[in-house]
């Protein structure tokens, strides 16, 4: 089945035959100094043609066959044009674009977007492409079918706690910007979309940059950048009311409104969301609510927006997955069984942005941020230490003549409540430059302080120890500020090649200090100075093909778990990663393939040997050599007028070069056994990741789109052990979506997802935990099924 689909998918990527004959060419002015525009984007639309004028502001489009087409121009700063065509010879069609009266929202994100012309692997989703699949569940599952993504949620059915992996990179290592203010957790690196409920039906769009891609604000993307813009103007007013239902009562209610421009000056946008769902896994039930408001003046060449957002979550805990011995008879198992073993957790967001053009060629863009988060996990405890929490035996019955106490109490059980207060706030900034004809460069950089409150409290307990209120056995606080600045330009060093150069300074200051739960001083303090280039070149072959090659560098500080379980006095070292990647693409007017290889070459990667601390815990290791390598290939191409089809598929290999692995020897505590593997597989990192899409257009408006995602056998540990291994998967989802109009509500969408069609048995994540007792190799691990047949169906009305 494997090798078949494999087969089929190369099949299916092989360009298509076409016979076409005519061209369309001209040139694109400014309409107020007549002057030519290079660079502007010039698309055909409902095809896959397209291209970028010159320095001469002139394009070409050929191979084309006669008939009607819609010709499209745009360019930031101007009024997009369009223009109706019938090609049956050679065509001339001049634009002249007038300058927006107002600003673009779009230059919001344009210092960290890679752009046509830029040398890195980039992959766009626009907002209607987002609404198609979105009914409530994660932004990670909105991605999954985007090339070489694996998507997991701890509850089986994409809502509350969900992660996502790019080329085998976790969430930890995946920079995420949020109109380009960094949006990862500065300690953990991390980003939980759970705290962020329904926040897709607030995107206008996103880029997905897979490698390091260019330089960003906030953590360093060691295997790819998610980059996301909120909601644009819309010129008229508009209310949306979206509702959807499905499988494990999953339900969501949200409502969305905007004013449209008001006199040529304001414009207000505001959401209100609420989704629940029960999960797939017993008790996994997320209830998840949300708003986002915007408000946004325009002047003369200027725009002043701010932005305030929030999310609270409370979902139940499903995070120790479910055993392996458990998997055939109960998928949905859930060892969690205490009624409040839950997490509560708010996050508070606000972004005030300014930008500027200055003159014909300057604009300026900053912004100011600030996101507070409060919130906790409760935990039932059975039979633990009073020693372990600061808290003294009980000792009771006191025989007057022995002068000792007949009983005591060393162990209770008890409730506890682990709690996180944090605070992140800073600044980003950039000057953009464009001459509009060969040069485009971007100065820009920010600063930002994290301060992160960690501390546990004693809610309950069976035995009392005059426990007084709010009592907590632990706190310590993290606190990171972190600075960067980049240069970027973008040269059109011949008329079919530019040149890309990209330097990042970046210096951070992290600090600890207080206890940790088990009681042991995580008090330190480590600086970092960072140099990041970037370098790349770009060619365009004919006028249906491209090619690209950049070389770019990533270094990157450990994060706050990899300083909290090193052993006192050691302290892990940075990583670094040198990515490499080669790029062609083909556009024709019915098919379009991309596809590039990438090597990417870690140093001193931080990964998890079986290696513990002095308390016990797991650390992650300091790794010499490691690496990343594949090809990764996309295809879209239009039949018919009703039939159009997309795929993606990676081939990888991803290797650790000289591994040693170690397992706790419960028959000598504190010993551990160790062996020598020499090159191995990193872990969660699978050989193959394919996706595929074919959609009909039945009738007007009226589709059903058939998903295929394919993902090989991937390990769970680094060992490359068959007994560890989360086993190859084939997931096939069906959609059904119908739009119509009446006189009283402008549109209405409906649409049905029934996903994992076929009720696919499968497992997308896992821990495992070794170690050896009475000469005997044991094992103690965690699995998260996820769930089988299930569908969504969502009405949405826009007025």
């Amino acid at each position: 089945m494997k090798k078949l689909l494999v087969v089929l998918l190369f099949l299916a990527l092989l360009p298509l035959s076409l016979f076409a004959q005519f061209s369309v060419e001209g040139t694109i002015k400014e309409a107020k100094s007549k002057e030519t525009l290079a660079g502007a984007n010039i698309k055909l639309l409902n095809t896959f043609n397209g291209c970028n004028s010159n320095k001469k502001g002139e394009y070409l489009i050929s191979n084309l066959q006669k008939g009607n087409y819609i010709l499209e121009v745009s360019f930031l700063g101007y009024e997009t044009q369009q223009k109706k065509i019938y090609l049956s010879k050679n065509t001339v069609v001049n634009f002249v674009l007038e300058e927006k009266a107002i600003l673009a929202d779009e230059v919001i994100i344009s210092a960290t977007r890679a752009s046509e012309t830029t040398p890195t692997t980039f992959k766009n989703i626009d907002k209607s492409e987002i609404e198609k699949i979105n009914l409530g569940q994660d932004i990670p599952f909105i991605l999954k079918n985007t090339p070489s993504v694996i998507v997991t949620s701890d509850a089986g059915a994409g809502i509350g706690y969900t992660g996502i992996r790019i080329r085998g990179t976790d969430m930890t290592r995946i920079n995420v910007t949020l109109n380009g203010i960094p949006l990862n957790d500065p300690e953990s690196h991390g980003v939980w979309f759970v705290n962020m409920p329904d926040f897709a039906s607030s995107i206008e769009n996103m880029q997905i940059q897979r490698g390091v891609g260019t330089s960003t604000n906030g953590a360093a993307a060691f295997g790819a950048s998610i980059n996301i813009q909120t909601n644009s103007l819309r010129d008229k007013p508009y209310t949306e009311i979206n509702n959807s239902f499905g499988s494990f009562n999953t339900l969501k209610n949200s409502i969305s409104a905007g004013t449209g421009l008001i006199d040529d000056k304001w414009a207000f946008n505001t959401r209100l969301s609420k989704i629940y769902s029960d999960g797939f896994i017993d008790r996994a039930f997320s209830d998840l609510k949300s708003f986002f408001v915007s408000a946004t003046y325009y002047g003369n060449n200027s725009m002043l927006k701010l932005n305030i957002f929030s999310g609270k979550e409370k979902t139940y805990q499903a995070w120790s997955g479910v055993p392996k011995s458990v998997l055939q008879t109960n998928r949905t198992y859930n060892p969690y069984t205490y009624e409040n073993e839950t997490d509560n957790y708010q996050q508070d967001h606000f972004q005030l942005i300014y930008s500027k053009k200055i003159n014909k060629n300057f604009s300026l863009n900053s912004a100011i941020h600030y996101t507070h988060g409060e919130g906790y996990y409760e935990q039932f405890k059975d039979d633990e230490s009073f020693t372990d929490y600061q808290l003294d035996t009980i000792f009771f019955g006191f025989d007057t003549v022995s002068m000792l106490f007949l009983d005591t109490i060393a162990k209770t059980d008890l409730i506890r409540q682990k709690w996180l207060r944090n605070d992140f706030y800073g600044f980003t900034w950039s000057l953009n430059y464009d001459n509009h004809k060969n040069v485009k460069a971007i100065i820009g950089g920010g600063g930002n302080k994290y301060v992160g409150d960690h501390f546990g409290k004693i809610i309950w307990t069976k035995y009392s120890n005059n426990l007084p209120k709010d009592y907590q056995w632990y706190s310590n606080t993290g606190v990171k500020t972190a600075f960067n600045i980049f240069a970027k330009i973008n040269y059109q060093l011949l008329e079919k090649v530019n040149v890309f150069g990209d330097m990042q300074y970046r210096k951070i200051d992290y600090k600890i200090n207080g206890i940790h739960d088990d009681l042991h001083d995580l008090t330190m303090e480590k600086d970092y100075n960072f140099f990041n280039p970037k370098l790349g070149v770009f060619c365009k072959l004919n006028k249906n093909q491209n090619i690209y090659f950049s070389f770019a560098v990533a270094n990157r500080e450990p994060n706050r778990g990899n300083f909290r379980d090193a052993d006192l006095g050691e302290i892990p070292q940075s990583e670094q990663l040198l990515d490499y990647e080669l790029g062609h693409s083909f556009n024709s007017t019915k098919f379009r393939l991309n596809s590039n290889i990438f090597y990417m070459d870690y140093k001193n990667q931080l990964v998890l040997t079986g290696e513990i601390n002095n308390v016990g815990e797991a650390i992650m290791t300091n790794i010499p050599e490691s690496y990343r390598q594949g090809i990764e290939i996309s295809a879209d191409a239009k039949f018919t007028k009703i039939l159009s089809w997309s795929g993606n598929v990676t081939f990888s290999q991803n290797k650790i070069l000289d591994f040693t692995s170690y397992v706790d020897d419960w028959d000598h505590w504190g010993h551990q056994i160790s062996n020598d593997i020499g090159k191995t597989d990193i872990s969660f990192s699978p050989n193959i990741i394919a996706g595929n899409q074919f959609s009909f257009e039945i009738i007007d408006k009226f589709f059903i789109r058939w998903n295929t995602k394919y993902v090989s056998d991937q390990y769970i540990d680094n060992t490359s052990s068959e007994s560890r291994k989360l086993d190859a998967y084939v997931i096939n989802d069906f959609q059904i979506e119908y739009s119509l109009s009446t006189e009283f509500i402008k549109e209405i969408v409906l649409t049905l997802m029934v996903n994992n069609a076929f009720n696919e048995e499968y497992e997308t994540n896992a821990w495992v935990y070794r170690y050896y007792l009475n000469n005997k190799h044991h094992e103690m691990n965690g699995y998260f099924p996820q769930a089988g047949i299930n569908f969504l169906a969502g009405v949405n009305l826009k007025f």
